[in-house]
């Protein structure tokens, strides 16, 4: 039997936590009218919408601006977690900074491993190497004022929330491996994208996050819904009531999930609003 007929949430009582990239957003990272209308019949049935990404806030704040989020009401979880944010009330209601200390470490051992490192504060992104092929991507997903910093940790004063190292996908499978052991305790590892390694404070992921942020909205965790495609969704997955992968998620997400939807160009969330919840009456 198919899960949604064995388990569906009454919408007005459903959190449903998207990514972005590879999920919500198709290849050309735009959302379709066809998710759009099916996001806002959501809203509108009392269902409440988290915009759950890896990107920076200053990056998923036109996604929920298209959405209408600050009217119609949603949230923003943004740095992979280290970021909160209710879009109706303009109110930031959690944050967790990186340790400052640990930037120059992570900066020689960047380059170290050969990888690229940035880090951001609101619409700059800040790294050692510019013109690096994955710091341009970063870049043109999120609309990034570019500014080389090297060394980095001297000049960056502001804030931060997390660090991405970047280089081809072969190379940082094996970085991480490495920073996971060198960082066990202090740091959480995890790459969104074969080609990002995001960096954020221990205990601060996805499914960390949305579990007590869920509790603080005053919704219960087990009509959490999460969508995802990539490494970084795999914990919100595996935490949710249902955890729901994208058909081009990467394989041990989709093994992960309670079900597999239709991929991000076939809307797929679409099919996971019309088919997972039912409706008040």
């Amino acid at each position: 039997m198919n899960i949604f007929e064995e388990k569906k949430i009454k919408v007005s009582e459903a959190v449903l936590a998207l990514d972005l990239d590879g999920t919500l957003t198709n290849s050309k990272k735009e959302i379709t009218e066809n998710t759009k209308a099916a996001i806002d019949k959501f809203i509108k049935g009392g269902g409440t919408v988290v915009l759950a990404s890896g990107r920076p806030t200053f990056g998923v704040s036109p996604v929920a601006k298209t959405l209408g989020l600050e009217k119609k009401g949603g949230y923003i979880l943004a740095y992979n977690g280290g970021y909160f944010y209710d879009c109706k009330n303009d109110k930031e209601l959690f944050m967790r900074e990186l340790t400052h200390e640990y930037l120059p470490i992570l900066e020689e051992q960047a380059k170290h491993f050969g990888v690229n490192l940035m880090t951001y504060n609101y619409d700059k992104a800040y790294a050692l190497d510019i013109e690096e092929q994955y710091y341009m991507l970063e870049i043109k997903i999120n609309n990034f004022i570019r500014v080389k910093v090297d060394p980095l940790a001297p000049q960056i004063t502001f804030p931060i929330i997390k660090c991405l190292m970047t280089a081809p996908g072969d190379h940082l499978a094996k970085v991480e491996k490495e920073m996971k052991k060198l960082w066990e305790g202090k740091l959480n590892i995890v790459r969104s994208e074969p080609y990002f390694l995001e960096i954020t404070e221990v205990g601060i992921d996805k499914a960390n996050t949305l579990l007590n942020m869920t509790n603080k909205i005053g919704k219960d965790t087990k009509n959490l819904v999460c969508c995802g495609d990539g490494f970084n969704d795999l914990s919100m997955i595996q935490a949710a009531g249902i955890g729901v992968a994208m058909a081009n998620a990467q394989e041990k997400v989709r093994q992960a999930a309670d079900y597999i939807t239709r991929s991000n160009d076939d809307d797929g969330i679409v099919d996971v609003i019309d088919n997972l919840f039912y409706w008040n009456r």
